[in-house]
């Protein structure tokens, strides 16, 4: 028989008991998490958001209590009204909080049973991750995923009182709004009311935020929901939050005083302590350095090793000799058997004319003297393991792959990209397989450098700056937006708009951290005028410019001050400091790898009646 609560009011919460708490009465409420019958005495973890407290049901004290405890199993919801006790010596579990005491039950409340759940929140590992996602409610009772989202909220108070403090106002924008397709696909919502027509789901409030600049507003934040149409990976979902920002008359360097900040105050709160300012770096550098635009700065960065061969030696080993040749090493991992070595060339992406020599052993022998040089060059110490990167001569050049003066070429990029994509991967490979670098775990103390890698620091933020205005797309023989396509160009390269776009430098800046992008920005264009050059250079007429962007182009025209801002992904802020593989472990109620959500099972058909009142056939092919 289950109880009524009636006027019944919890006093404490279970976590939050303390010695010091010895003999108040107390009534507590929660889920039971463990369950020990010992006669006469019944123990109960009771469990809420705070933690567990241990009570105890004696016999002769409650007989009734007693009973209704030994019908009691794991995730019934009861309340306890007792008080709190310190436990004996022999009886201390210092591995609780609130291991020193315990609450000695006058009464006991069953306010709900249970089904049997296919796991319990108890568990220490749960394997299936479409069973935890299914059972999501069970799964969230978990003492780690409660942690997560306690930590979610603190990190996003944390950065709305810097925000506030930095005189910025909070405004919502539209959630239902014109489709502007740009990078991935918009989620479209029939119109009812309007036959044939859509809004869409905002991939950003980007149009919107920059309006609020033409309304005097000055700076604009807001904690926004963000819908894009793309496949999904452990860092992407369909549905995602970001924190947005805007700011009148701003100096590059000012947005990024203003994210320190914010970034400073949200990772105060998980106990790391961000050195500002952040690094910068060129996005060719970074390339050259790294080989990507997100690097993970707690890794070696890669070695131009070109000097260390004669071009007889890249002759006989067939690599050209006109592209970068670069060595990239991971710590402490030694050499590896040929079958590893196997293993690896899967991971090594050699479809742009890439090439890759990691059997170091045998270019020793052929090649003592260059394979000395590399060693040297790039720092090895005795165990750490190194690959050499390098220009495939078999490679086709397209007319894409010229070289653009000051900038790195196509086949460059791509060989830097190789390096840098096989880097990660064996980082990531290794450091669990040989206790190399971990990479993929954050460390117990966040404000200590990690575990074999000397002041290397678990969390590495860095600026990317002075990306490429456009990118030269293959598929469609055209030059397209590297960005989007209100980024403002780099003044001293106006000019080279219409005759040289590939040298024309983006006013945009990335911040990067561990291996991932956490947000991206620009400063914007302001005026009409550079806006038509931008849409002409893309090959966009004015038609399809005033039919995507009209009514923006229009509030150009009113007096818009020059303006910029960002974009920082909330819930990859929040994954690195909760030391999660996925942005699932910190999103509610997330979809799947296949776009699915599967507690809700959805997405699902509907009802012929709702397709019918939004004028919507659907034709399925077969």
């Amino acid at each position: 028989m289950l109880d009524f609560l009636g006027n019944l009011e919890r006093t404490d919460l279970c976590g939050e008991l303390r010695a010091a708490d010895a003999g108040k009465q107390v009534v507590v409420m929660g889920w039971v998490n463990r369950r020990r019958d010992h006669g006469n005495l019944i123990f109960l973890d009771l469990r809420d958001r705070s933690g567990l407290a241990q009570i105890v049901l004696d016999k002769e004290l409650t007989p009734e209590g007693h009973l209704k405890g030994e019908q009691v199993r794991p995730e019934y919801v009861v309340a306890a009204v007792g008080k709190v006790r310190l436990r004996g010596a022999d009886a201390i579990n210092p591995k609780m909080p609130t291991g020193e005491i315990e609450i000695e039950a006058t009464e006991l409340l069953v306010l709900n049973d249970t089904r049997l759940a296919p796991f319990s929140p108890s568990d220490e590992a749960i394997q299936n991750e479409e069973t935890r996602l299914k059972y999501r409610y069970v799964d969230l009772r978990r003492p780690e995923m409660q942690r997560n989202f306690r930590l979610r909220h603190d990190i996003t108070l944390a950065i709305r009182e810097s925000l506030s403090k930095q005189g910025f106002l909070e405004i919502e924008t539209p959630i239902l709004t014109k489709s502007t397709p740009e990078g991935a696909r918009d989620f479209l919502v029939p119109s009812r009311v309007h036959p044939g027509e859509f809004y869409a789901l905002p991939q950003s409030p980007q149009i919107f935020k920059q309006i609020l600049m033409i309304s005097g507003f000055d700076r604009y934040f807001q904690i926004a929901r963000c819908f894009r149409d793309e496949d999904q990976r452990a860092d992407r979902q369909l549905e995602f939050t970001q924190v947005d920002l805007e700011m009148s008359f701003p100096r590059r360097e000012s947005v990024f005083e203003v994210v320190e900040l914010f970034c400073k105050a949200a990772f105060a709160v998980a106990g790391v302590a961000l050195q500002t300012p952040f690094p910068r770096i060129t996005y060719d550098e970074a390339m050259k350095q790294y080989g990507t635009d997100k690097p993970d700065l707690r890794l070696p960065g890669l070695t131009d090793v070109r000097s260390a061969f004669t071009d007889a030696d890249l002759g006989t080993l067939q690599i050209d000799p006109a592209l970068p040749v670069v060595a990239l090493r991971i710590p402490k991992v030694g050499e590896l058997s040929r079958k590893e070595r196997e293993e690896n060339h899967p991971t090594f992406d050699s479809k742009k004319g890439a090439k890759f020599i990691d059997d170091f052993k045998r270019l020793a022998k052929g090649f003592p003297e260059a394979a000395a040089k590399v060693r040297e060059l790039a720092g090895a110490a005795e165990g750490d393991f190194v690959i050499i990167v390098a220009g495939d001569p078999a490679h086709h050049i397209k007319a894409s792959d010229t070289k653009f003066p000051g900038r790195l070429s196509e086949r460059e990029i791509n060989v830097y990209a190789a390096a840098g994509n096989f880097r990660s991967e064996l980082a990531k490979k290794y450091a669990e397989k040989h206790g190399a670098f971990a990479i993929t775990e954050a460390a117990v103390n966040k404000t200590e450098p990690l575990a074999g890698a000397a002041g290397v620091m678990p969390f590495n933020p860095i600026w990317i700056v002075d990306f490429p205005m456009f990118e030269y797309d293959l598929a469609d023989a055209k030059w397209v937006p590297a960005h989007h396509p209100f980024t403002s160009p780099y003044e001293a390269d106006m000019a080279n708009l219409l005759t040289d776009p590939a040298s024309v430098r983006a006013n945009c800046y990335d911040l990067a951290m561990n291996g991932l992008e956490l947000g991206s920005g620009s400063i914007r264009i302001h005026r009409k005028d550079v806006q038509q050059q931008i849409f002409q250079s893309l090959g966009i007429s004015d038609e399809e410019a005033h039919q995507r962007f009209g009514f923006f182009l229009d509030a150009l025209e009113y007096g818009t001050p020059p303006h910029g801002g960002i974009a920082l992904g909330l819930d990859r802020i929040v994954m690195l400091l909760a030391g999660a593989p996925s942005l699932r472990e910190v999103i509610a109620f997330p979809k799947t790898a296949k776009a699915i959500d599967l507690m809700a099972d959805a997405p699902t058909t509907v009802s012929e009646h709702q397709l019918k009142e939004l004028h919507i056939r659907v034709a399925l092919k077969s």
